[in-house]
């Protein structure tokens, strides 16, 4: 196995060119255990870690670009307020020291299932920017997941940035695993209200062969609150609404039985999470409206 060290973002392009199949580690909380665990052989690995651009993150008037190797923990630290249920995710991730090596590109990289970074991008509609020496490109994150661990990146790319809407409305994460850290999740749940557009995206982990959405359950959320006025009138959620977007959200699920669980219980857990997330983030939004309105009576 080779080890290649570009110092340079134009170096580390001009590398991939050259070595298609090497593969790059940064944090390497992926990619070591597959190695330490003979499960994988690459004939190159290329460090990135030299790379400070990838380290750094830009917050916009609308969105955040976050460089593909900032840590979970300065996410929890810096960003919590534009990325909020990216930040919410970042706390789930193994311990604080995986925390302050491993990164959202890791993540994306690897595209594992199980990876805790993929609902809360789905939910939040973000961007990975993917670059070689041929150009750089802007991949919606519905079409980044291909397969199983696959994703859309060509071979000579790199993916430098995730672009991230910076939260117009509360977002919310939630896990399931066999204990409460330094696990792999059983499933996982990420769900963002966008009152700007009066939309919600949702995002599931580890209950299907790809991060997925939800988008029958959006769709049904989406035009219950519209019919329903909730979004002026901030009335609460009725039981009957919840209840239909979790069940819509459990057989959004194609999940399988393995050793954290069984295929029942992830569509089960997923619903019980669909409907603790929305319950939670529109008690959040009904709270800033209420807010709102008294700031504004009071002017």
């Amino acid at each position: 196995m080779d080890f290649l060290r570009p110092t340079s973002w134009e170096e580390a392009l001009a590398v991939k060119a050259e070595h298609p199949t090497a593969v790059p580690i940064a944090g390497g909380t992926d990619v070591m255990v597959e190695i330490n665990f003979d499960h994988r052989r690459p004939e190159y690995l290329m460090d990135l870690n030299r790379i400070g651009d990838l380290f750094e993150w830009e917050t916009g008037e609308d969105s955040v670009r976050l460089g593909a190797s900032v840590p979970y923990s300065k996410i929890m630290d810096h960003l919590r307020s534009e990325l909020p249920g990216l930040a919410l995710a970042s706390h789930t991730v193994a311990s604080p020291q995986i925390r302050n090596r491993g990164g959202v590109g890791g993540n994306l990289g690897t595209a594992s299932p199980a990876g805790d970074a993929h609902p809360a991008l789905l939910a939040a509609g973000a961007e990975v920017e993917a670059e070689s020496v041929r150009g750089s490109r802007r991949i919606p994150i519905d079409d980044f997941y291909t397969g199983v661990k696959r994703n859309a990146l060509a071979p000579d790319e790199l993916i430098r940035a995730v672009h991230i809407k910076k939260a117009d409305g509360p977002q919310q994460f939630s896990k399931v695993g066999t204990r409460n850290a330094m696990v792999i999740a059983v499933c996982a749940f990420g769900l963002a209200l966008h009152p700007d557009t009066r939309t919600v995206r949702t995002g599931i982990g580890s209950a299907a062969p790809t991060p997925v959405r939800a988008e029958a359950a959006e769709e049904f959320l989406n035009a219950a609150l519209e019919e329903g006025g909730f979004w002026d009138n901030g009335k609460i959620i009725t039981p009957s609404v919840a209840q239909r977007f979790a069940d819509l959200c459990a057989a959004a699920c194609n999940p399988i039985d393995d050793v954290r669980g069984t295929a029942r219980y992830r569509r089960h857990a997923v619903g019980v999470m669909a409907r603790r997330t929305l319950t939670w983030t529109w008690e959040s939004y009904r709270d800033a409206r209420r807010t709102a309105h008294r700031k504004g009576g009071a002017a």
